[in-house]
């Protein structure tokens, strides 16, 4: 069934704006009058892929309530019903809607998903794909719904953990710039004839090269911005990043815990729900987001395909952590995978909260000192030159 775009008044003369499903053009108009409303607008609705992404947040709150709504019972089409009416203001409303509309004509809930892959991702769709051949939806939505709390969780704990140590960076970078660029030239005049200690000599070079050069300083940064911003996005370049990061030691263990557990967790679910193995390491390994861990997992499916373990395929990466590969031998032996990678999952995630938080216990109080020191050398390199400590600093 089409949608319609539109927009129209209501009896009170407020502007309206909406999406309604209709057979056709006149039912659609059919459909607004009824809502007595006032139509100034109305066109076919073309799909966009910006008008139809849901955020994290929103797709975990979608996830929850379609799992809350099918275990108090109410049929599917029902249940996504109810969610498109109580999101009709939203401006994600036409993918709900357009999801009902499939369900009303015989898809299946993979099926409709599978039109907005930059919301639902492959394993989100392997799960209801598996999860309505076993009838077990409520339950993997609710698998669902833990999975994506974990990944905003991890998200929410290492931007908390560089959060506050970026805003004292950049605000120390605001000070140092004022200071340079406005206090101390308009003080120069209070220099001159002065003997000037090394220090004082040095933060004045600094100033009139900012202060001379600024605009190509400037357009230099933002270029490198640009170009860095380019490169970051090709896999070559985040796999010679990834390199020269795993090589130091605390933010070795940051990179490969955050990675593990989102494979791991991921990896756990889906053999949990009967996808295949082969299955389950494709679709879990693109969820790492290291091109490094991602080659080694990658080179385990085909040893995997030949016959060999798992485990021992992963021996071969000096990135996978021993701790890992010594459970999934177990698991191989005892045929509990899930189980063993959900407890993977669990060890690592304790692990980087407590890594994170010595991190911030460290980094916080050592970058304000280093900010502070940096902050303070330069306004007492001006002060020098006005007190009689120029004169002790002389002799």
């Amino acid at each position: 069934m089409p949608l319609y775009k539109y927009k129209a008044l209501t009896p009170e003369g407020k502007t309206m704006n909406g999406v309604i499903d209709a057979d056709s053009y006149p039912m659609a108009k059919e459909k607004l009058h009824k809502k007595q409303v006032l139509i100034t607008q109305i066109s076919e609705f073309e799909k966009k892929d910006k008008e139809i992404f849901l955020p994290p947040p929103l797709l975990l709150a979608f996830t929850r309530e379609l799992g809350q709504l099918l275990r108090a019972g109410l049929p599917l089409y029902e249940s996504l019903l109810t969610i498109e009416e109580k999101y009709q203001k939203h401006k994600a409303h036409p993918l709900f809607l357009d999801l009902c509309d499939r369900l009303k004509g015989g898809s299946s809930l993979a099926a409709a998903f599978a039109r907005y892959p930059k919301t639902f991702d492959r394993v989100y769709l392997s799960m209801i794909q598996a999860a309505e051949q076993s009838g077990s939806l409520v339950h993997s939505l609710d698998e669902l719904k833990e999975l994506i709390t974990r990944q905003q969780k991890l998200k929410k704990q290492l931007f908390s953990a560089l959060a506050y140590p970026s805003f004292l960076a950049v605000f120390c970078f605001i000070v140092l710039t004022s200071l340079l660029v406005f206090v101390i030239p308009s003080m120069k005049e209070l220099f001159e004839g002065r003997e000037l200690h090394p220090m004082t000599y040095c933060v004045l070079a600094a100033s009139n090269f900012i202060t001379e050069y600024g605009l190509f300083l400037f357009s230099s940064f933002v270029a490198l911005g640009i170009i860095a911003f380019f490169l970051l996005r090709k896999r070559e370049t985040k796999i010679m990043m990834q390199k020269f990061l795993i090589k130091v030691p605390f933010v070795r263990n940051l990179i490969l815990q955050s990675a593990l557990i989102r494979f791991c967790k991921s990896a756990s679910v889906l053999l949990t729900h009967g996808v295949p193995l082969m299955e389950t390491l494709m679709l879990s390994r693109k969820l790492m987001k290291n091109p490094l861990l991602e080659e080694a997992i990658e080179s385990a499916e085909k040893g995997v395909i030949e016959g060999k373990k798992l485990s021992e395929e992963l021996k071969k990466s000096p990135h996978i952590p021993q701790l890992m590969i010594r459970m999934l031998a177990i698991a191989e032996e005892t045929g509990k995978m899930s189980n063993m990678l959900q407890n993977i999952s669990e060890i690592y995630d304790e692990n980087l909260e407590k890594d994170l938080s010595q991190l911030t216990a460290v980094l916080q109080p050592a970058l304000l000192i280093v900010l502070g020191a940096v902050v303070g050398l330069v306004v007492l390199s001006i002060l020098l030159p006005l007190t009689d400590v120029s004169s002790f600093c002389s002799t």
